[in-house]
């Protein structure tokens, strides 16, 4: 059975509870159905799989996470494909690995699926390649506003090797933004950033008031809270 399989399975035959799918449904407004598990369950599924098996080179492992996440009938299988993707970092963080992590966020188009996949994964690749910074501010153009909501958060783990000016440029072409998940974004990146320390406490103060007006109350209010 290929990894794709041994997780699906994992996850299929994992019991779910009724009542929490259909709240997880509406809550999430999904297409997909629940099985109703905890989200810390479908990773400990995922890592048991993972670990009974030998490390799965680049291809096994960029095709699971693809066939997962394409194929999946329950929205657990695709929280499954991002740990699938998390469980190697190496494959994670490959710059080839872009296009594939790209694919989860304009798939994805929801905040649960695209902020982890932004965080953990567009992020590892970031830190291990800088140069793929330009990219990124592509992102923070493209009309998809989950691929400029992926750009904004990229860096949420970055802590004392965030980009500053990275920041800057994909939060620039967003002031303006009317979606409320550009919005927030902004202004959660801003404050994460904010928490590192005094001096980036400071910087994060100064970037907010010199946007001044340009910046909404929204991302204001999330950036100093």
């Amino acid at each position: 059975m290929d990894l794709a399989a041994a997780v699906r399975e994992a996850v299929r035959s994992a019991p779910g509870d009724p009542e929490r799918a259909a709240a997880q449904q509406r809550y999430m407004r999904s297409a997909l159905p629940f099985r109703g598990l905890p989200v810390p369950t479908v990773r400990a599924l995922v890592r048991g799989v993972v670990r009974a098996r030998p490390v799965p080179g680049y291809a096994e492992w960029s095709a699971a996470v693809r066939t997962l996440w394409d194929g999946a009938q329950v929205r657990e299988e695709r929280y499954a494909a991002i740990g699938v993707a998390r469980s190697v970092p190496g494959h994670a963080r490959a710059q080839a690995s872009l296009p594939l992590h790209r694919h989860l966020v304009v798939t994805g188009a929801w905040w649960d699926l695209v902020d982890e996949t932004a965080a953990h994964l567009v992020g590892a690749v970031l830190r291990a390649h800088p140069d793929t910074a330009d990219e990124l501010r592509g992102w923070a153009r493209e009309e998809d506003l989950w691929l400029r909501r992926a750009a904004i958060l990229a860096q949420l783990r970055s802590k004392e090797y965030t980009d500053r000016q990275l920041l800057l440029d994909v939060i620039e072409p967003n002031l303006t933004a009317p979606e409320l998940f550009v919005r927030k974004a902004i202004g959660w990146a801003l404050r994460q950033y904010a928490h590192l320390d005094d001096a980036a406490a400071a910087w994060v103060r100064g970037v907010v008031e010199g946007y001044g007006q340009r910046l909404s109350p929204l991302s204001r209010r999330e950036a100093l809270r």
